[in-house]
């Protein structure tokens, strides 16, 4: 064979870097065969991992390369101070200023950080006994997660600890029981109503720019999704999502994320809560 592994391994980083910003680190060998060999599988590739390698650069299976190596592990109401922060805090406050909400999740991943997002709403909505419209713009770079979003169907266990106290989930789900071979499965289907309040589309964070207008928002969810990139980019990231954020709107990060350099542009004001004080010069 003509390419080491590791210099293949180090051919995918360099790829996935330049199509995605992500960062792969050096303990991800074995992921790395696996979903390469994954994605020769799925698309029937016959040739070897180099050649396949040399169509993406050229442009053939892109997506389908970003696809098999961006992470979707997520849940319902995960992290979820979050949403209480925004139920109780947040949203009361500027249902009193009487316009449209703004709000948008930067990795909807299979889509439940923003239907969170939505049940939270409309729980606030109940709550205060006032009408909230808001509009909840969520992104991703792989395709098939946003498709899986848009479908809004899931699978339900009644052990699962998913839901809040504060959430019942048949307000906002349709129940269906789905027959396999290990028996029977329950699924749920996402209501209209939560669907009516998103706008999934495909978007790359490290993309130099963002199609979203100044101060366009008044909450954008970030979490778990800067871990996959360097401290550099993370930064950057930061720094274009903020532009798009109004002076005193709520940025959510993950747990183990930072707000970097905009930490002298916030106030925290919870567990990875924080509020836009000024703009960056």
């Amino acid at each position: 064979m003509g390419n080491s592994t590791q210099e293949i391994h180090n051919k995918i980083k360099k790829l996935l870097y330049s199509l995605t910003g992500i960062t792969l680190a050096d303990n991800k060998d074995i992921m790395i065969s696996n979903r390469i060999d994954k994605l020769k599988r799925d698309s029937k590739f016959k040739g070897d991992i180099t050649e396949l390698l040399d169509l993406i650069e050229k442009g053939t299976f892109v997506t389908e390369f970003i696809n098999s190596f961006t992470t979707n592990k997520t849940h319902f109401f995960r992290e979820d101070f979050h949403f209480v922060d925004l139920k109780n805090r947040v949203l009361p406050q500027l249902a009193k200023e009487g316009r449209k909400i703004k709000m948008y999740c930067s990795a909807s991943s299979t889509g439940e950080e923003p239907y969170s997002m939505a049940m939270t709403v409309l729980e606030a909505k109940e709550e205060l006994g006032k009408f909230i419209d808001t509009s909840i713009i969520a992104t991703d770079i792989d395709t098939n997660v946003l498709q899986y979003a848009a479908n809004g169907i899931y699978r339900y266990s009644k052990s699962s600890k998913e839901f809040p106290s504060w959430i019942k989930p048949a307000k906002y789900f349709k129940r269906r029981i789905q027959k396999n071979l290990s028996g029977e499965e329950v699924l749920i289907k996402v209501k209209d109503e939560l669907k009516r309040m998103i706008s999934f589309q495909v978007m790359n964070l490290n993309d130099s720019s963002y199609p979203f207008s100044s101060n366009q928002f008044d909450v954008i969810f970030c979490r778990n999704v800067l871990i996959y990139f360097s401290a550099e980019d993370q930064n950057k990231i930061l720094k274009k999502l903020f532009k798009h954020l109004k002076i005193g709107g709520t940025l959510y990060l993950g747990h183990s994320e930072n707000p970097q350099d905009l930490v002298n542009y916030v106030d925290r004001i919870g567990q990875n809560i924080f509020v836009k004080q000024k703009e960056i010069n």
